[in-house]
């Protein structure tokens, strides 16, 4: 196999190794959103204020998870991340309240090493020309995660009002081994040989830096122009991941005046969320790969959440993300509308892949040398803001909400914009040294 096609067979497995984590994962938490009452100790567990500790560990574990990807490698770094997200689905098999705290202080930390090996490997695999192709193709099959584990919600447990001991058991028995079976996937990811050229065109490709101060690195890359451009972006998609990810699917769910069947709409919502992605990785990823440049598709990402938002407002009841169990009876301008409701869930998919699919191409790009600690500030970046977010979702009325986002999408799109064109004048200027 040449270098080119071990590379793209890389990216391939890596992100199938994704998707059967994160299918697991995800729908370990939309079981709890959607039926509260699975367990009597389901509320205390996973909410809002859990969902900030999470990524408030993984933020601050940013920090040193380059130099654990340096030392242990990306492959045995995803391997481990991955066991720590499976004991954390395993420890619902028959949850406590100690147990759980305990598995989300280490599935925080489990993240920011396994984002940062996932950040690196897709640098290494990639060049100038694969980079756009790779990023949407990597975010497009783990993005199927959100698909397969929302339709099992939606099907298999509609109109459940109660779902029994053996019933909960046995399904988090088999998110378990499914997380297990990505996680051993990662060790079919394969090392260049020393004697191949990469598809960076260098003489060697380990899978990791040999520095072991790639934390000091970071902190070196949170201050260079390039990055400080991007973190009002990267703080937009910590922001808006919260909200379509936690925030949105509660609001529909708390919409009583969508019938007795509203809870059971997470899960519908939840799987043209990730349609929405898909399709965007697949368009803006793997079919366009930076032919018409990076700025359009991040433009186009905030006029459809723009769209999205302001359908949201027009539909959502304002109390939505503090109602009761027993939901609103509240509405907002318009009658409210079921289909509408849904459209927005896939707008909002569909807008978040523009704007990550942009930046993981942009940053790969643009720190292919220091790969790992650049993706290390991203996700710190990224995860800090998402933890920020969690902690105010429950307090803030849905309108406040849209308008923070609203202002931050804006000022984070003139900053991407910023970005790129130095990245577009700088390739200019190399082509006519070159000459």
């Amino acid at each position: 196999m040449t270098p080119e096609g071990k590379a793209l067979s890389n990216i391939v497995i890596l992100g199938f190794g994704f998707m059967l984590m994160f299918t697991a994962f995800q729908t370990c938490g939309n079981i709890e959103v959607a039926h509260r009452t699975v367990h009597r100790c389901y509320v205390a567990l996973v909410s809002f204020p859990s969902m900030s500790i999470i990524y408030g560990v993984f933020s601050a574990s940013n920090l040193v998870a380059p130099s654990v990807v340096a030392v242990v490698g990306p492959q045995l770094s995803m391997f481990f991340s991955g066991l720590l997200y499976s004991a954390y689905i395993a420890m619902f098999i028959q949850p406590r309240v100690w147990s759980f705290y305990t598995a989300s202080v280490l599935v925080g930390f489990g993240a920011a090493v396994l984002w940062t090996a996932e950040g690196n490997v897709l640098a290494i695999n990639s060049t100038d020309t694969t980079i756009g192709r790779n990023s949407g193709l990597f975010w497009a099959l783990q993005q199927f995660s959100l698909l397969f584990g929302n339709l099992y919600i939606y099907l298999a447990w509609q109109g459940h009002d109660h779902i029994s001991e053996k019933d909960r058991q046995t399904v988090f028995i088999s998110l378990t081994v499914i997380s297990l079976i990505g996680c051993f996937l990662f060790f079919l990811i394969r090392k260049s040989d020393p004697s191949e050229p990469t598809p960076s065109e260098t003489s060697e490709a380990p899978l990791h830096t040999e520095s072991t101060d790639d934390s000091v690195s970071a902190c070196k890359l949170s201050v260079s122009k390039e990055m400080m451009l991007l973190s009002l972006p990267i703080m937009y998609t910590g922001l808006e991941l919260t909200f379509y990810s936690g925030v949105y699917g509660t609001c529909i769910g708390a919409m009583t005046r969508f019938g007795h069947n509203a809870k059971g709409l997470i899960g519908m919502s939840g799987l043209l969320i990730g349609v929405g992605e898909i399709l965007g990785g697949g368009v803006f990823g793997i079919l366009n790969n930076n032919r018409l440049g990076r700025n359009p598709v991040v433009l186009l990402g905030l006029l459809i959440h723009y769209l999205a938002f302001y359908l949201i407002f027009l539909n959502i009841a304002p109390d939505a993300p503090q109602a009761p169990e027993e939901g609103t009876d509240l509405q907002a301008y318009m009658t409210p509308n079921v289909g509408v409701a849904l459209f927005c869930s896939f707008l909002l998919g569909l807008g978040d892949s523009c704007f990550n699919t942009q930046l993981l191409s942009m940053i790969a790009f643009l720190y292919k040398e220091d790969s790992a600690p650049a993706f290390a500030v991203f996700y710190f970046i990224q995860s800090i803001m998402a933890a920020i977010a969690f902690s105010y979702s429950n307090v803030l009325q849905l309108p406040w909400q849209l308008l923070l986002l609203v202002v931050t999408g804006f000022m984070g799109t003139l900053s991407f914009f910023m970005a790129e064109w130095g990245v577009v004048a700088k390739r200019r200027d190399s082509d006519y040294d070159s000459i």
